[in-house]
Protein backbone atom coordinates (compact mmCIF):
# COMPACT_ATOMS: atom_id res chain seq x y z
CA UNK A 1 0.00 0.00 0.00
CA UNK A 2 1.06 3.12 -1.07
CA UNK A 3 1.67 6.18 1.20
CA UNK A 4 -1.26 7.90 -0.76
CA UNK A 5 -3.32 4.76 -0.60
CA UNK A 6 -2.47 4.85 3.50
CA UNK A 7 -3.49 8.34 3.85
CA UNK A 8 -7.22 7.86 2.22
CA UNK A 9 -7.57 4.77 4.30
CA UNK A 10 -6.87 6.57 7.48
CA UNK A 11 -9.16 9.44 6.41
CA UNK A 12 -12.01 6.93 5.34
CA UNK A 13 -11.91 5.31 8.55
CA UNK A 14 -12.45 8.46 10.67
CA UNK A 15 -14.56 9.64 8.54
CA UNK A 16 -16.43 5.97 9.16
CA UNK A 17 -15.84 6.79 13.24
CA UNK A 18 -17.27 9.98 13.17
CA UNK A 19 -20.23 9.16 11.38
CA UNK A 20 -21.11 6.56 14.04
CA UNK A 21 -20.48 9.05 16.72
CA UNK A 22 -22.94 11.14 15.00
CA UNK A 23 -25.42 7.97 14.70
CA UNK A 24 -25.05 7.08 18.26
CA UNK A 25 -25.65 10.62 19.84
CA UNK A 26 -28.68 11.20 18.01
CA UNK A 27 -29.91 7.41 19.02
CA UNK A 28 -28.93 8.21 22.83
CA UNK A 29 -31.07 11.62 22.40
CA UNK A 30 -33.84 10.13 21.00
CA UNK A 31 -34.20 6.94 23.34
CA UNK A 32 -33.37 9.84 26.66
CA UNK A 33 -35.99 11.74 24.81
CA UNK A 34 -38.58 8.55 25.17
CA UNK A 35 -37.80 7.95 29.38
CA UNK A 36 -37.91 11.28 30.05
CA UNK A 37 -40.92 12.11 28.56
CA UNK A 38 -42.71 8.81 30.12
CA UNK A 39 -40.42 9.13 33.08
CA UNK A 40 -39.75 12.41 33.96
CA UNK A 41 -36.07 13.91 35.00
CA UNK A 42 -35.97 12.22 38.45
CA UNK A 43 -37.07 8.92 37.69
CA UNK A 44 -34.81 8.77 35.19
CA UNK A 45 -31.05 7.65 35.38
CA UNK A 46 -28.27 7.19 32.84
CA UNK A 47 -28.30 3.49 33.56
CA UNK A 48 -31.98 3.75 32.54
CA UNK A 49 -31.10 5.22 29.33
CA UNK A 50 -27.90 2.84 28.54
CA UNK A 51 -30.17 -0.65 29.27
CA UNK A 52 -32.97 0.63 27.02
CA UNK A 53 -30.06 1.39 24.00
CA UNK A 54 -28.03 -2.07 24.69
CA UNK A 55 -24.93 0.39 25.25
CA UNK A 56 -23.13 0.53 28.28
CA UNK A 57 -23.28 3.70 30.68
CA UNK A 58 -19.95 4.30 29.92
CA UNK A 59 -20.92 4.64 26.11
CA UNK A 60 -23.48 7.41 27.07
CA UNK A 61 -21.39 9.19 28.89
CA UNK A 62 -19.08 9.98 26.05
CA UNK A 63 -21.43 11.68 24.18
CA UNK A 64 -23.34 13.53 27.90
CA UNK A 65 -21.24 13.82 30.57
CA UNK A 66 -23.89 14.15 33.23
CA UNK A 67 -27.86 13.36 32.70
CA UNK A 68 -28.24 17.69 33.38
CA UNK A 69 -26.17 17.80 29.94
CA UNK A 70 -28.36 14.99 27.93
CA UNK A 71 -31.78 17.23 29.26
CA UNK A 72 -30.50 20.68 28.38
CA UNK A 73 -29.26 18.77 24.79
CA UNK A 74 -33.00 17.78 24.44
CA UNK A 75 -34.55 20.65 25.54
CA UNK A 76 -32.28 22.98 22.90
CA UNK A 77 -32.80 20.10 19.97
CA UNK A 78 -36.90 21.17 20.80
CA UNK A 79 -36.23 24.08 20.59
CA UNK A 80 -34.01 23.86 17.20
CA UNK A 81 -36.91 21.79 15.05
CA UNK A 82 -39.43 25.16 14.71
CA UNK A 83 -36.92 27.29 12.36
CA UNK A 84 -37.04 24.68 9.75
CA UNK A 85 -41.10 24.34 9.99
CA UNK A 86 -41.38 28.40 9.99
CA UNK A 87 -39.16 28.32 6.96
CA UNK A 88 -41.61 25.27 5.29
CA UNK A 89 -44.93 26.99 6.45
CA UNK A 90 -43.30 30.35 4.65
CA UNK A 91 -42.30 28.54 1.47
CA UNK A 92 -46.25 27.33 1.17
CA UNK A 93 -47.30 31.52 0.27
CA UNK A 94 -50.07 31.58 3.26
CA UNK A 95 -50.91 34.79 4.23
CA UNK A 96 -49.22 35.69 7.88
CA UNK A 97 -52.51 35.04 9.87
CA UNK A 98 -52.77 31.48 7.83
CA UNK A 99 -48.87 31.10 9.17
CA UNK A 100 -49.57 31.72 12.88
CA UNK A 101 -52.17 29.18 12.28
CA UNK A 102 -50.72 26.48 10.06
CA UNK A 103 -47.41 26.59 12.60
CA UNK A 104 -49.23 25.84 15.73
CA UNK A 105 -51.32 23.09 13.86
CA UNK A 106 -47.86 21.51 13.35
CA UNK A 107 -47.09 22.32 17.08
CA UNK A 108 -49.84 20.27 18.03
CA UNK A 109 -49.18 17.62 16.23
CA UNK A 110 -45.40 17.46 16.99
CA UNK A 111 -46.39 17.46 20.62
CA UNK A 112 -48.60 14.50 19.84
CA UNK A 113 -46.14 12.08 17.77
CA UNK A 114 -42.84 13.37 18.83
CA UNK A 115 -40.49 12.18 21.78
CA UNK A 116 -38.21 15.01 21.66
CA UNK A 117 -40.99 17.87 22.01
CA UNK A 118 -42.95 15.83 24.33
CA UNK A 119 -39.53 15.13 26.60
CA UNK A 120 -38.68 18.89 26.24
CA UNK A 121 -41.83 20.14 27.39
CA UNK A 122 -41.91 18.20 30.54
CA UNK A 123 -38.22 18.73 31.31
CA UNK A 124 -39.21 22.67 31.17
CA UNK A 125 -41.67 21.84 33.61
CA UNK A 126 -39.09 19.91 35.83
CA UNK A 127 -36.68 22.81 35.39
CA UNK A 128 -36.73 23.26 39.50
CA UNK A 129 -34.96 19.54 39.61
CA UNK A 130 -32.30 20.08 36.43
CA UNK A 131 -28.95 21.50 37.98
CA UNK A 132 -28.30 23.22 34.52
CA UNK A 133 -29.79 26.38 32.88
CA UNK A 134 -32.15 25.59 30.00
CA UNK A 135 -33.61 28.03 27.54
CA UNK A 136 -36.25 30.50 28.67
CA UNK A 137 -39.71 28.86 27.51
CA UNK A 138 -42.40 30.97 25.54
CA UNK A 139 -40.65 34.03 24.75
CA UNK A 140 -39.68 33.07 21.05
CA UNK A 141 -42.62 31.54 20.31
CA UNK A 142 -44.70 34.60 21.68
CA UNK A 143 -41.81 36.82 19.49
CA UNK A 144 -42.39 34.82 16.13
CA UNK A 145 -46.24 35.15 16.55
CA UNK A 146 -46.15 38.60 17.39
CA UNK A 147 -44.09 39.82 14.13
CA UNK A 148 -46.75 37.66 11.95
CA UNK A 149 -49.76 39.46 13.43
CA UNK A 150 -47.94 43.33 13.12
CA UNK A 151 -47.44 41.77 9.71
CA UNK A 152 -51.47 40.50 9.28
CA UNK A 153 -52.57 44.01 10.93
CA UNK A 154 -50.95 45.88 8.31
CA UNK A 155 -51.81 43.38 5.64
CA UNK A 156 -55.78 44.33 7.25
CA UNK A 157 -55.70 40.65 8.24
CA UNK A 158 -56.11 41.43 11.77
CA UNK A 159 -59.31 42.52 13.33
CA UNK A 160 -59.60 46.16 13.86
CA UNK A 161 -58.43 47.59 17.52
CA UNK A 162 -56.69 44.25 18.37
CA UNK A 163 -53.21 44.81 20.07
CA UNK A 164 -50.15 42.38 18.23
CA UNK A 165 -48.31 41.14 21.60
CA UNK A 166 -51.37 41.23 23.56
CA UNK A 167 -53.20 38.32 21.13
CA UNK A 168 -49.21 36.77 20.54
CA UNK A 169 -49.57 36.24 24.43
CA UNK A 170 -52.92 35.06 24.33
CA UNK A 171 -52.14 32.67 21.41
CA UNK A 172 -48.75 30.96 23.40
CA UNK A 173 -51.26 30.71 26.40
CA UNK A 174 -53.88 29.34 24.92
CA UNK A 175 -51.74 26.79 22.92
CA UNK A 176 -49.33 25.27 25.59
CA UNK A 177 -52.73 25.51 28.20
CA UNK A 178 -54.20 22.75 25.61
CA UNK A 179 -50.79 20.99 25.18
CA UNK A 180 -50.44 20.63 29.00
CA UNK A 181 -54.24 19.37 29.42
CA UNK A 182 -54.17 17.18 26.56
CA UNK A 183 -50.78 15.62 28.62
CA UNK A 184 -52.42 15.31 31.85
CA UNK A 185 -55.86 14.40 30.65
CA UNK A 186 -55.25 11.61 27.58
CA UNK A 187 -51.28 11.82 27.42
CA UNK A 188 -51.91 14.29 24.21
CA UNK A 189 -54.13 11.82 22.12
CA UNK A 190 -56.06 14.42 21.30
CA UNK A 191 -54.24 17.79 21.45
CA UNK A 192 -55.02 18.06 17.33
CA UNK A 193 -58.45 17.79 18.16
CA UNK A 194 -58.58 20.21 21.47
CA UNK A 195 -56.67 22.72 19.68
CA UNK A 196 -58.81 22.67 16.53
CA UNK A 197 -61.56 23.65 18.91
CA UNK A 198 -59.04 26.35 20.57
CA UNK A 199 -57.86 27.40 17.28
CA UNK A 200 -61.46 28.24 15.53
CA UNK A 201 -62.18 30.43 18.62
CA UNK A 202 -59.17 32.23 18.71
CA UNK A 203 -58.63 32.94 15.34
CA UNK A 204 -62.44 33.91 14.17
CA UNK A 205 -61.79 36.69 16.92
CA UNK A 206 -58.92 38.13 15.63
CA UNK A 207 -59.39 37.69 11.99
CA UNK A 208 -60.82 41.56 10.27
Amino acid sequence: MTTKQRKTSVRATAELKQDRAVRTRAQTLHVAAQLFAQQGFRATSMQHIADRLGMTKGAVYFHFPTKETLAVAIVEEHYGRWPKVVKEVQAEGLSPMESAEEILNRAAVAFRDDPVMQAGARLQLERPHIDAELPTPYVDWTQLLQSLLVTAKYSGELREGVDPEAAARTLVSSFFGVQHISDVLSHRKDIAERWEETRKLLFYSLRA
